[in-house]
């Protein structure tokens, strides 16, 4: 519940009502546009400064914001800082695997209704397979019919 006063008598809001949902990881606020070009850097080159992030940016906005939003990505538990000298070296605090599949769940949490097997499907229908993946996905089904999911 947050005190907002906007006018000459404070509104008292709640915020929205949020479905529970697991997205298989801890950290579940929704990255924006630049947060996630940011955390894919940090995915592909394991650690870096914001200047060195800055430099693989697209269109790049100035020092201080990318500084901010790393900031940011800090406080929301997406990345950690170590002190090297004057400078800051950020990692992401989850290996790319893990944070994969927490994206992977909040799609399918957003367009398939949190079905995996309508994620599934869609998926299957509309790729071909390369040699050995129906194999391998009929093999995954399996199991997971022997571990009861």
């Amino acid at each position: 519940m947050a005190l907002c006063v906007w006018g000459p008598k404070p509104v008292v809001r709640q915020p929205p009502a949020r479905r529970a949902v697991c997205y298989k990881s801890r950290m579940t606020d929704p990255l924006s546009r630049r947060e996630r070009q940011i955390m894919d850097i940090l995915h592909r080159v394991g650690r870096a400064t914001v200047g060195e992030v800055r430099a693989e940016l697209e269109d790049p906005p100035t020092y201080s914001t990318v500084r901010a939003l790393m900031t940011t990505l800090e406080t929301k538990g997406h990345l950690r800082h170590t002190a090297e000298g004057k400078r800051y070296v950020y990692a992401p605090t989850e290996g790319q695997e893990a944070a994969s599949r927490a994206a992977l769940w909040r799609v399918v949490e957003t367009f398939f209704a949190g079905s995996p097997a309508r994620a599934a499907l869609a998926l299957v229908s509309d790729a071909s397979l390369a040699p050995g993946e129906r194999e391998a996905l009929e093999a995954a089904i399996a199991s997971a019919r022997r571990d009861g999911r």
